[in-house]
Order: structure tokens, then C-alpha cells, then sequence
């Protein structure tokens, strides 16, 4: 069994065939898909593809640091009544972003440190978003580090040093379709982390994997990153897939 912990197959880039794109993932053995929010736009969707697969599909409550602008405070009023509502498996998708625009740096700040509370106070773990930003996050998230503080740092494309930065903070590194990119330099990481510190995600309909890159990326891509892992561990496909789905499991509790 395979998981995907990051995958947004409630995007309008999968309305013409979702049901197909879910029927090829679970014929990979792919069996779970754990879905981040983005914002409040996003949240009809993803809560009515858990409903139509309760067993697979897994929803988080957050925002997206592309979406933190001048009404932030809004949006996190809508994620803070959607986590006392109803169970969630992790707060995400959330954190910092320095690629697109440095506009609401501040505001991004803020909602982080706001939205690792709420998972501290639910108890869930979070999902970080970090693109161009990882020292950033890091210094945002080392006053807020307790026992409770976990989760994920999706999409990691750091060194072995930031791996381990990671690590000591309590999360676990999202490996996606980057691990397979000819100069994708994720080499490193995967040679000397541990797969118990491991966990697979697609970021679909991002970042399809070697030899689908450039076209929209699916949750039956999980396979190819793990064949990856697998080839520079030098070990079995099974292995990959048996600790990364356990890693998952232990983190996404509320869904087990």
C-alpha cells in the first residue's frame, strides 16, 4: 500500500475525469490521498471528494501562503470555525512563500504562527509550505516548537542540513516528483535520510515525476518517487512504500 500525503485532487484540472484519475491511483495500490486546503474556495470541494471516498480521501483545514493577503484574518476566522467543527487529520496547507511576491510577508508570518497554534490547540500536525522561504520557516517555528509541534514539510527540496534542521524540529520530509528531476538535487537527502523520516506525496496536479514531467501530475505517480527512493537507497520498492505509508499513518492519526 502507497499513500499520497499531498495532493489537491479536488483542482478544477481534474473535474473531466477525477473519478478515472482515482480508479488508476488505487490500481497502483495507491490508497490514500490526503488532501490541503488553500483557502475558503477550496473547502466545498475537498470535503465533497471526501464524501464520495471516505476510505481515501482525507481532508486538512489551513491557508495557503499564496492566498494570505490584506484579508487574512478573514480566511482564518473560516479555517478556525472549520476546526471546531468537525475532525480534520492535519492543519495544512500552510506556511511561507518568497517566490511569487514578497507584498504580505508579514501577514504570511502571522497566519503561520496563528494557524500552528489552532494545530498545537486540536492537536494535529501541520503541513508547511515553504518555497524560497525555509530558513524563514524554521525561525518562525523554533519559538513555537513544544511536544505537540509536528508535521510535514511538504515538497522539500533542501540540502542535507536543512533535512536535518527539519528533522530536530519533529517533521518529516514530503518527497515528491522532484526526486526524480535529472537536477532536481535531491540526491543528497535521499541517500543519507532515513526512510523513517520519510513520506510520499504527489502536490498533484504540480510537479508530475520523471517521465510524465511538465503534464499534470496524478496520485498513480506515487510509485515512480518511490522507485526512486528505492534506487538510491539501494533497496526495495516494498521497503519504500511499507515505512513511508507507516510514517504517514502514525502522523495522520485521526484518519487510521
Amino acid at each position: 500500500m502507497l499513500v499520497d500525503s499531498h495532493t489537491h485532487l479536488y483542482s478544477e484540472k481534474f473535474a473531466a475525469d477525477r473519478d478515472e484519475v482515482v480508479q488508476r491511483a488505487l490500481e497502483k495500490d495507491v490508497t490514500r490521498f490526503y488532501l490541503p486546503n488553500i483557502d475558503h474556495t477550496s473547502i466545498e470541494g475537498m470535503l465533497a471528494l471526501e464524501e464520495q471516498y471516505p476510505e481515501h480521501c482525507f481532508a486538512m483545514m489551513g491557508l495557503h501562503p499564496c492566498n494570505v493577503g490584506a484579508d487574512f484574518e478573514k480566511e482564518l476566522y473560516e479555517v478556525e470555525a472549520w476546526l471546531n467543527r468537525r475532525p480534520f487529520v492535519a492543519v495544512g496547507e500552510i506556511g511561507t512563500d518568497l517566490y511569487w511576491d514578497e507584498t504580505y510577508r508579514n501577514q504570511q508570518a502571522e497566519a503561520f504562527r496563528i494557524q500552528v497554534e489552532l494545530a498545537k490547540t486540536h492537536n494535529l500536525p501541520i503541513v508547511i509550505h515553504s518555497r524560497e522561504s525555509f530558513a524563514w520557516t524554521v525561525a518562525l517555528l523554533e519559538p513555537l516548537q513544544d511536544e505537540r509541534l509536528r508535521g510535514i514539510f511538504h515538497c522539500f527540496t533542501g540540502s542535507v542540513d536543512e533535512a536535518r534542521r527539519a528533522i530536530d524540529l519533529g517533521f518529516m520530509l514530503g518527497i515528491g516528483g522532484v526526486a526524480t528531476f535529472k537536477n532536481g538535487g535531491l540526491e543528497p537527502v535521499l541517500s543519507e535520510i532515513g526512510l523513517e523520516h520519510l513520506v510520499l506525496e504527489t502536490d498533484s496536479p504540480y510537479l508530475a515525476p520523471v517521465p510524465h514531467r511538465g503534464k499534470r501530475n496524478e496520485p498513480a505517480f506515487v510509485p515512480l518517487v518511490a522507485q526512486r527512493i528505492a534506487d538510491l537507497k539501494q533497496t526495495s520498492l516494498e521497503a519504500v512504500a511499507k515505512a513511508t505509508t507507516e510514517n504517514a499513518l502514525r502522523l495522520f492519526v485521526h484518519a487510521t
